[in-house]
């Protein structure tokens, strides 16, 4: 499995973010995967860039371009008062959660601006005017059902043949998790589209048969 440089894997750990190495690690080996396909990798859930500065690094060696998607505003649970609420990320103009200059900060200090393409709006919205098939597709957007239903129904159908379905934060315990991702994992499966490829902690490798 390909492993990022030091440098990458270090702007990795840097950035704010929530993936831990070892699923980190895991995803950049699933992308440089996909990006042999040549198609655009796709991430759904930006946040500050922590899994961005991974997936861009494997589409600059292979060539193609990493996409992001956020609204930037925070999911769920990134709001004040709950569990994942950083103040730092809160504009003081508006009073609302804005973490789309920290994410264009990582992406600067990473030097990967240039293999990036950030889309910024809602994941439904975007995913109804993208037309092209992607090589590689992050589900790690909002984990309410309606999210992750609405993240799983917009883009996995856009996943070319043999390209990679990837889904974070999926507990089959509930006790260890919200299960929005896990049900919509359980969905890919189900349908027949999808067979399972790798596990890594709460990371799940899906390829589109």
């Amino acid at each position: 499995m390909s492993e990022p440089s030091p440098e990458i894997l270090a702007a990795f750990e840097a950035a704010k973010g929530f993936m831990p190495v070892g699923e980190g690690l895991a995803l950049y080996g699933a992308a440089t995967e996909a990006a042999k396909l040549g198609l655009p990798l796709l991430e759904v859930g930006t946040y500050c860039g922590r899994s961005t500065v991974l997936l861009a690094d494997a589409a600059r060696r292979a060539g193609t371009v990493a996409v992001t998607v956020d609204h930037h505003r925070g999911s769920e649970e990134q709001q004040p008062g709950w569990e994942y609420h950083d103040p730092t990320v809160v504009d003081p103009e508006v009073g609302l959660m804005d973490t789309l200059p920290t994410f264009r900060r990582t992406l600067r200090k990473a030097g990967l601006e240039e293999h990036v393409i950030a889309v910024v709006g809602r994941s439904p919205q975007v995913a109804k005017v993208w037309a092209g098939q992607l090589g590689f597709v992050f589900v790690d957007g909002g984990h309410t059902d309606e999210h992750a239903s609405n993240d799983y129904e917009g883009w996995a159908p856009k996943v070319a043949p043999g390209g990679l379905l990837v889904i974070h934060d999926v507990f089959p315990n509930p006790e260890d998790g919200g299960q929005a991702p896990y049900r919509i994992y359980l969905r890919a499966l189900e349908s027949g589209d999808f067979e399972e490829v790798s596990v890594t902690d709460s990371l799940r490798v899906l390829r589109r048969r």
